[in-house]
């Protein structure tokens, strides 16, 4: 299996290359019921371990043949920060990317510990998982590995984010009847609130799960972002959004809706008829909605001055 795969394009960061730390089997401290890997006995660390030479050698490789490249994204067939030589590996591929940006995809398992939170500095974006905020959850959901406690994730967290001033997104994935519901969402909601992250991307199972649970709609997931502070920069990353149907909004409801949860403008497309995003552009014109950037996705929010 190669250890670098791509380019892919991507709609928030362009050209993007992906590293895979873990290229020839799935090594993780998380046996999550979602994952689209097969299951597999979770691990405190990596056994078959690349070299860092061997990554740098394949990398170099790809880049010299894309030389258009915007994004390296680290990740791996389980958790990207058990590699064991993963500071050293950034030291190096920070040496020879130039422009391009770095991106790491993980579970947030090892982000209390000093060593994993000075490897993460040298990224120029971290996106961390968090789809339970309490051991109940966790231990149904992401079936951690013995010794990892929610509690010291939220606390990692917290300290990584008062030291990094870069992009911190954290994702939430949602399972039907597990972390779906107002208790685990309000537990999610009140730490969130101390944690201020960049972006939180909302999404739900689309590929075939290891296990038999079941994902949720586009809708359902709109109604659980209701759920959360409105101040929370909530991204709903579903790719069924066109399975929803476009309504009739009128200006009270579009204000309303907005200051209950900003939406991008995929989400307008999808949820807005065309009467209604007219009425949305009137609302822009006249200051009392407008849009606002977070970590490469604009929001439309309700302009507290409109």
């Amino acid at each position: 299996m190669p250890i670098i795969f791509g380019p892919i394009n991507s709609r928030r960061f362009g050209k993007s290359l992906g590293i895979d730390l873990s290229p020839s089997k799935k090594q993780c401290n998380f046996d999550c019921l979602y994952c689209e890997l097969e299951p597999a006995k979770t691990m405190g660390a990596y056994k078959d371990v690349v070299s860092v030479e061997e990554i740098m050698e394949a990398l170099n490789g790809v880049l010299a043949e894309h030389q258009d490249i915007d994004v390296l994204t680290v990740t791996a067939n389980g958790e990207p920060t058990l590699y064991p030589y993963l500071s050293e590996l950034m030291n190096k591929i920070n040496s020879v990317k130039g422009n391009i940006k770095t991106l790491i995809l993980s579970n947030a398992s090892t982000i209390n510990k000093a060593d994993i939170q000075e490897a993460l500095m040298k990224f120029d974006s971290v996106k961390l998982s968090l789809d339970c905020a309490t051991p109940r959850c966790l231990k149904r959901l992401d079936r951690a590995n013995k010794g990892i406690d929610v509690e010291q994730i939220k606390e990692g967290m917290l300290s990584f984010k008062e030291k990094f001033s870069k992009p911190l997104i954290v994702e939430i994935l949602m399972v039907k009847g597990i972390n779906d519901t107002k208790e685990e969402i309000r537990a999610l909601n009140s730490y969130l609130l101390k944690l201020k992250p960049t972006r939180i991307d909302i999404g739900t199972i689309d590929r075939p799960p290891a296990y038999s649970v079941e994902g949720l709609s586009y809708e359902d997931i709109l109604e659980r972002s209701t759920w959360f502070d409105a101040t929370l920069p909530i991204y709903i990353a579903h790719r069924q959004k066109l399975s929803a149907k476009a309504s009739s909004y009128s200006k009270d409801d579009i204000l309303e809706t907005i200051k209950k949860r900003p939406l991008t403008p995929e989400d307008i497309d999808v949820l807005f008829d065309d009467a209604s995003k007219e009425r949305l552009q009137l609302l822009v014109d006249n200051k009392k909605i407008k849009l606002e950037t977070y970590a490469n996705y604009d929001f439309f929010v309700k302009n507290i001055i409109g």
